[in-house]
């Protein structure tokens, strides 16, 4: 069920599709927050009270945009003014061997990189992958897993993902290539890796 049809049952009084909702958001909720605040228990607390806000203007969300983007700027907007302000400027770190093998000192990718489909086929739907492919995820520095989780979990665009993070678009798109080079590698070592496909 999308979440426009949970939004109607929840309006509606089903506190079963509220139940449902929270369970398809509060992982991500928490890592937005989290990006902001100290602590796991900070970032906890945030989003129990995205979820409050989330009942209290329910009946004012006028759906100008998703209610994915609604949910994850009342989060960040919450977790601001719980943590810190910090101004973030993420440079491309030359040390970085992931980085620097595979972009240059814009942080433009050196050799456009084949898409995940020429490695793995229609085989992605494979849990062996799907579960490396999470690790890689959990793995990542923030706020590199922040920026990827966003983005391609979530399905956020670059100028939102900017946005939420208070990140430039040039940085969050660094951040993304580090990150999605870092996931790749960790993909590729598994592909290469002996991996038995079933």
């Amino acid at each position: 069920m999308d979440d426009e049809a949970l939004l109607e049952r929840i309006l509606a009084g089903d506190r079963d599709a509220f139940a449902e909702l929270v369970q398809r958001y509060q992982t991500s909720l928490v890592r937005v927050a989290r990006y902001y605040v100290k602590t796991e228990a900070s970032a906890e607390d945030v989003a129990q009270d995205t979820w409050i806000a989330v009942l209290k203007g329910l009946e004012r969300f006028e759906g100008r945009s998703s209610f994915k983007t609604w949910l994850f700027r009342i989060a960040a907007n919450r977790a601001r003014k719980t943590g810190t302000r910090e101004y973030r400027v993420i440079n491309l770190d030359p040390t970085d061997p992931v980085a620097s093998a595979r972009f240059n000192d814009q942080g433009m990718w050196i050799e456009p990189p084949a898409p995940f489909t020429e490695l793995i086929d229609t085989r992605l739907a494979n849990t062996e992958v799907l579960e490396a492919c999470k690790q890689a995820i959990r793995n990542l520095p923030e706020p590199q897993q922040s920026v990827v989780t966003l983005r391609d979990v979530e399905g956020l665009s670059t100028s939102e993902v900017s946005h939420l993070l208070e990140l430039s678009e040039a940085n969050t798109r660094v951040l993304l290539h580090r990150g999605r080079a870092k996931i790749r590698e960790a993909l590729e070592g598994t592909l290469k890796g002996g991996y038995s496909w079933h």
